[in-house]
This record gives structure tokens, C-alpha cells and sequence, in this order.
């Protein structure tokens, strides 16, 4: 009998498991077309409709509220001027289910690795293949597997926007199919069947997380709170009903299209001069679901003097009073469980330590290959004279000879390779060494290439075809380091970010892979 987390990656793996319309959200207009051309030529082929803009908000963003309000407008725009269809008009007809993804920022956390892909950091590669409707394999991005992954929420929400962030995948536990009961739901994990004690609440750590609490009673309302010990989330909640059950949040959440148009007209203004910024738990979920006192309480934590937050609850409130709650309540949760699996992309090391999870053995390494779709260790690969042992995975690779071992290699072409407890993508050259730990990314080189143990090394291409090596190690963190120039470069992370400010990461793309032909072919393989 399969467990609830293999029936979850079994339908994530069905292709017809996809929202009907995927909104992707960007840094610029470059990164919007070349995620319109690649989702619509790739995972979301069979979808009704790829949608990508770009948040020309200005300094200090959006914030995620609303961005998230900003977006979506932006997408009903696009979809009436490329598809002659009115998105919110589907929407409230509950034709279709539509997801947003939110994937600007800089990375720092990832450094030096969204350099390689000019700034466009849902684009960084996993060292895993997906199929292009040519047939042809090639590593498939970070975001393409979020998107994978959260579809399996797409039949639940016709009607509605499901909003996600772009770096994290986790398989649910809990039932994935439901029947959303409140105009907005939040997704979390429910840690018990009851409310926590003052000791379980501590020993959790849920006075470090933004927790979701779900309240006694059939309608199963809910709430948020943000960083605060036990009594604290007690009082705060005791006029709303007792608490049932408790988790920490996830972010992510679905809005009906009710709620969704309403949060457009109630914030017209500032979507139209672009001048705010809000996020959606503060800003949102909190006033809406909080007594004014408890709220003001809260953001005062923040620095908001009190009067700042009386009047914006003021506002929530008055908005709340206009929404019709007779069919479905106001917030609610999705409970993902308690043993969901987890796998973050969104800081170095746990790239690192993800893909490295391929080789391994235990439940979680084989969910992980299943939901990645890797049956065959040596797919798509010609490896010669190449020793591999049993744990590596080396795919869509043309390897002469040389040893494999304990390492994650994907689109490798070389004549001769040593790589051992390594990730390589992306990689050209006569010879490779990889040490333990090192990470190799989008290295096209006439030369040899060697990196030392737990060290990481990109390339860093232009439109030109001029191209730059960056580097770090595995003990670097990125966001600390993103304004001191390493020993081992000539520049800072912060300098090739602002160099690669508007970079046409689709004929960049092209650009390296026909340098990569071009010393591929030279090989002679």
C-alpha cells in the first residue's frame, strides 16, 4: 500500500496535474519573455496559459501583498492583449485555477550561482533532466520543479489564485485534495490535534515562525500571529475562541476571486502610483484576522508606532465588512503535515545538500528521485570508458573515460573527468576535476578545468559571448559576502549583479549553448 507522500509525487509527476494558468512574476521584461517561451515549450505546455511580467515598482519593491495584487493585474493585462481573454472574468466563473510564483530578488544566498544565469534566479539548474516537446533533455530549473510540484493543488482550486515562492519544494502529507471552506487559505503545518502547551509551544521554537492558529469549532477559522511565546498568542486570540491547533506558516496561500478583486479595489490607489509597499502577513492576514489592540501589539515589534497601525486595521476592518461570508469564511489553513518532505533550493548550501540527497538511500532520496523523474542513473548519457559507481547520477552527459564517484553530474561533456562527492551542470572541457563538495556550473572552457575541494565555480556569459569566471566555496555565505570582493575575483557579487541589471538571459542562453557546441564538437566524442 503507497504512503500519502508517494501518492503526492505520483500525481505531481502527471503532467495533467498543472494549474490552467501560470502567472510568473519577474525582475525585468527580459527574464518575463524567456520564462513565456520556456514553461510554454516545456512543463506548462498543456497549460491554457503562461503568463510573465515583470514588478517595475521601483526602489524597495512591492512588498509581497502588493506585488502579489500588482502581478496579477499586470497578468489579466497580458492575457487580454495575447490570448483575448478576460482572466478575471474565468476566475470568478471558477473556469480555470491560476497560480503565481514569486521569483525576484537577488539571491544573495545563492551566490555565486544566479550570477551564472544573469540575475534570473529561478533559473538556476538542477542537476536533473526534463523533456522539451522536441524530445531532448536538459536540466530543469529550480522554479520549473516548484511548479511541478504545487500543481497537485490546481484541481482543489478552480476559482481561485494560488500564490507560491519560487525556491522550495515539499510533498505533502496530508490530503492534497480539498474543498477550500474560506476566502483566503494559508498554507501550514498543523503540528497535533490540539493546541500546544506553554512547553510544547517552546520546545517547537514557534516564538521564531509567523504560526497559523486554527480555532476550535466546525467552521475552523483561523488566524496569524508572528514570533511571540504562548501567554501572548493566548491572549491575543481568546476574544476570537479557543485555539484547536497550531503550526508554523508556509507563506503560501490561495485567495477566492472575490477576495482577490476586492483587495484590487480596496488598494487602487496605491497599485496605480506604485508608491507602498505591503506584505501580505502584516499587512493582510493580521489586521484582518486580529483585534486591533493585539495587531497594533504586534507591529510595534516592527517599529509601527501604534497610531500607523490603528488606522490600517481601521481599513481592514472596513474592508472585511464589505465581503460576503455567507458561503465561505474569511481565513483559513491547509495543513500540509506534519511529515511533509522538504527540499529547499533557495540557499547554497542546501542546493548543495538537495542534489547531493540523490545519491543516498533513505525514504526521503528515493521520493526525491521518483518526484525528479530519475529511473535511470545514466540516462540519455555516453560514458565510454568512464568508471561510475552504484550512487552517482550522470545524466545527458558524453564522458571519454575517467572515475565517477558519489557525485550529481547533468549535461557534462569532456574527455576525460574526475569527480568525486561533486555536483557538475552545464560543463565543457577536455579534462574535468572535481573535488569533494565542489560545485561546477555553466563552465565552458577549451582548457582543462580543476576545482578544489569545496570550492564553487562559475561562468558568467554576456550577450557578447564574452564570459568571466566567478568563484566561492561551500563555506562562503553569499549574503554576508555580497559586498567584499573574494580573494579568488576580481570583483564582487554585488558588481556582476548590477553588470548583469537587465541582461537578456533568453539570447544569453542561446549564446552558451552554442559555445558549449562548439567545444563539445571540438572533442572529437
Amino acid at each position: 500500500m503507497s504512503s500519502p507522500l508517494d501518492d503526492a509525487v505520483t500525481a505531481m509527476t502527471g503532467s495533467e496535474n498543472r494549474f490552467d494558468v501560470t502567472i510568473i512574476c519577474t525582475t525585468d521584461d527580459h527574464q518575463a519573455a524567456y520564462w513565456m517561451d520556456r514553461l510554454g515549450d516545456g512543463i506548462c505546455k498543456d497549460s491554457r496559459m503562461v503568463l510573465a511580467c515583470s514588478e517595475d515598482w521601483g526602489p524597495g519593491g512591492a512588498g509581497n501583498g502588493l506585488g502579489t495584487l500588482y502581478a496579477y493585474q499586470k497578468a489579466c493585462k497580458l492575457a487580454k492583449e495575447k490570448y483575448d481573454v478576460d482572466l478575471a472574468d474565468l476566475l470568478e466563473k471558477k473556469e480555470v485555477s491560476a497560480a503565481l510564483f514569486h521569483t525576484a530578488g537577488k539571491g544573495t544566498r545563492m551566490a555565486p550561482l544566479p550570477a551564472s544565469e544573469n540575475n534570473n534566479k529561478p533559473g538556476v539548474k538542477l542537476p536533473v533532466l526534463y523533456t522539451k516537446t522536441d524530445g531532448s533533455a536538459a536540466p530543469i530549473t529550480v522554479l520549473e520543479a516548484v511548479i511541478k510540484q504545487t500543481g497537485v493543488y490546481a484541481a482543489s482550486r478552480k476559482g481561485r489564485l494560488s500564490v507560491f515562492w519560487g525556491d522550495q519544494v515539499f510533498i505533502p502529507s496530508a490530503p492534497f485534495l480539498y474543498t477550500p471552506t474560506h476566502h483566503a487559505d494559508i498554507m501550514c503545518t498543523l503540528l497535533g490535534d490540539s493546541a500546544p502547551t506553554a512547553e510544547e509551544w517552546a520546545a517547537q521554537g514557534l516564538e521564531k515562525y509567523g504560526v497559523i492558529a486554527v480555532l476550535k469549532g466546525d467552521a475552523r477559522n483561523a488566524a496569524q500571529v508572528e514570533k511571540v511565546n504562548h501567554a501572548t498568542a493566548v491572549k491575543m486570540l481568546e476574544s476570537l475562541g479557543d485555539i484547536g491547533q497550531v503550526g508554523p506558516s508556509l507563506g503560501s496561500f490561495s485567495v477566492s476571486a472575490t477576495l482577490l478583486q476586492g483587495l484590487c479595489e480596496e488598494y487602487a490607489v496605491e497599485l496605480t502610483t506604485k508608491t507602498a509597499k505591503l506584505d501580505t502577513d502584516p499587512h493582510f492576514w493580521m489586521p484582518l484576522t486580529l483585534p486591533k489592540a493585539e495587531y497594533a501589539s504586534l507591529m510595534s515589534q516592527k517599529g509601527i508606532e501604534a497610531e500607523v497601525s490603528n488606522v490600517h486595521h481601521d481599513r481592514m476592518t472596513a474592508f472585511k465588512a464589505k465581503l460576503d461570508l455567507t458561503e465561505l469564511g474569511l481565513f483559513g489553513a491547509v495543513d500540509v503535515g506534519k511529515d511533509a518532505c522538504w527540499w529547499d533550493y533557495g540557499l547554497l548550501k542546501l542546493y548543495s545538500k538537495n542534489n547531493l540527497k540523490l545519491l543516498e538511500d533513505d525514504g526521503d532520496a528515493k521520493l526525491l528521485r521518483k518526484f525528479m523523474g530519475v529511473t535511470d542513473k545514466k540516462a540519455h548519457s555516453t560514458l565510454g570508458e568512464t568508471t561510475v559507481d552504484e550512487p552517482s547520477t550522470v545524466l545527458n552527459c558524453k564522458i571519454g573515460s575517467g572515475s565517477i564517484a558519489s557525485s550529481v553530474l547533468a549535461n557534462v561533456t569532456c574527455k576525460e573527468i574526475s569527480a568525486d562527492g561533486a555536483i557538475v551542470v552545464n560543463c565543457v572541457a577536455p579534462k574535468i576535476t572535481a573535488g569533494k563538495g565542489a560545485i561546477l556550473y555553466n563552465l565552458i572552457s577549451t582548457e582543462d578545468i580543476v576545482v578544489a575541494d569545496g570550492a564553487v565555480q562559475v561562468e558568467v556569459t554576456e550577450e557578447s559571448g564574452d564570459s568571466m569566471l566567478l568563484k566561492s566555496a561551500m563555506d562562503t555565505d553569499g549574503g554576508k559576502a555580497w559586498k567584499i570582493k573574494l580573494d579568488v575575483n576580481e570583483v564582487t557579487f554585488e558588481d556582476v549583479f548590477k553588470k548583469n541589471k537587465d541582461a537578456n538571459v533568453g539570447a544569453i542562453e542561446i549564446k552558451r549553448a552554442e559555445s558549449y557546441k562548439k567545444v563539445a564538437d571540438s572533442l572529437g566524442l
